[in-house]
């Protein structure tokens, strides 16, 4: 038996798990107030407070450490890498503290997770970060030379989902050609391909639907006007397209629960809205039928707005003449996180190398 301390950093909160292969044994999320991060001036330099508060939690709970395997920490900003696990090493803990491709949250899971295992002198993993990239060629070229499409969307979710889909369906997830829709703060929608993710929206930097605070994908010149108008920062207009767009910025708030429930009292305008949000959803999945040339095995639908039925069933209605549809509501990162370290070290997986 292998034992996993899997660890998801957010901004504000640390969710931290132990597994005993990939059945559960424990879980907490640790919660961190503004004035506890208020004199770190980047996630990364987080990482130290985050470990300790680690300690604390397994100290007071009575877990033995020396019992665990393995560390798995959900992967960060990295250079674009093909799916898999990776062992924590040298050059990934560099780009991790320099954010290569941006400083997030995310990028604490390998810092975190090599602290705590180098003092074990156990591994320390990460497994299907958002870089994850297997597009194909024809899917990277936009209609700018200076701007190509990327791989960003997520891949620890979609990859995880994709295997029990395929398992329900019988096969391997290397022989299943998937549609899969991650429905969250950020949507992504991915052809999977016998394995490989060959084409997917970049739901960070605001390819595809809108989401519940995101605006997706919106026409470029009245975007560019607004930039260039003087009335707008930057980062008013950074805030805007990600964080204040979508649902935000037409119902005033971000939550999906307290939209339904104005849809139940009858507001036509809510009722509209969310319409729009599931028909472009739907639309993105149909482009990634085309991407597959129609040689889809399902439509798979996860995430926490998956969780809203009036969603998943406009989808379903519009999508379902595509392929049979199924649904995995919510997210289940961390058995995603246990599920990889235990493919590594029981074999099942390649231990691949951060280059």
């Amino acid at each position: 038996m292998y034992r996993f301390l899997c660890i998801n950093p957010g901004s504000t909160s640390t969710k931290i798990a132990v597994f005993d292969d990939e059945k559960e044994v424990f879980t907490e999320t640790l919660r961190h107030t503004n004035e506890e991060l208020a004199p770190f001036n980047k996630n990364t330099d987080q990482y130290e407070f985050r470990t300790k508060v680690i300690r604390e939690v397994f100290n007071s709970k009575g877990i033995d450490a020396s019992s665990l395997s393995a560390i798995v920490g959900r992967g960060g900003l990295l250079k674009p890498i093909p799916s898999g696990v990776y062992r924590v090493n040298e050059a990934m803990l560099k780009d991790l503290k320099e954010g290569v491709q941006g400083d997030h949250a995310s990028n604490l899971g390998g810092l975190v997770a090599n602290n705590l295992a180098e003092k074990l002198g156990i591994p320390a993993f990460i497994v299907d970060p958002v870089v994850v990239d297997e597009l194909q060629d024809v899917a990277r070229i936009s209609g700018l030379k200076e701007v190509p499409r990327v791989s960003i969307f997520h891949a620890l979710n979609q990859k995880a989902i994709a295997r029990k889909a395929a398992a329900k369906l019988g096969k391997p997830y290397e022989e299943c050609n998937l549609i899969v829709t991650h429905l969250g703060g950020g949507t992504t929608v991915g052809a999977h391909k016998l394995g490989k993710v060959i084409d997917v929206n970049d739901g960070i930097n605001g390819e595809g639907p809108f989401t519940p605070e995101r605006t997706g994908l919106i026409a470029a010149l009245p975007l560019l006007k607004m930039a260039f108008s003087g009335d707008y920062t930057h980062d008013q207009m950074k805030k805007m397209i990600k964080g204040n767009g979508g649902i935000v910025s037409l119902l005033g708030t971000n939550s999906c629960l307290e939209v339904e429930q104005r849809i139940e009292k009858g507001d036509k305008e809510a009722k509209l809205v969310y319409d729009a949000m599931s028909y472009q959803v739907a639309k993105e999945i149909g482009s990634m039928a085309a991407v597959l040339e129609g040689n889809v095995d399902a439509v798979v639908i996860t995430g926490g707005v998956a969780k809203g039925p009036d969603v998943v069933n406009y989808i379903e209605k519009m999508v379902k003449f595509i392929a049979p549809v199924m649904v995995f509501a919510g997210e289940d990162e961390m058995a995603a996180l246990a599920g990889g370290g235990y493919r590594a070290m029981s074999g099942k997986s390649e231990i691949k190398e951060y280059k």
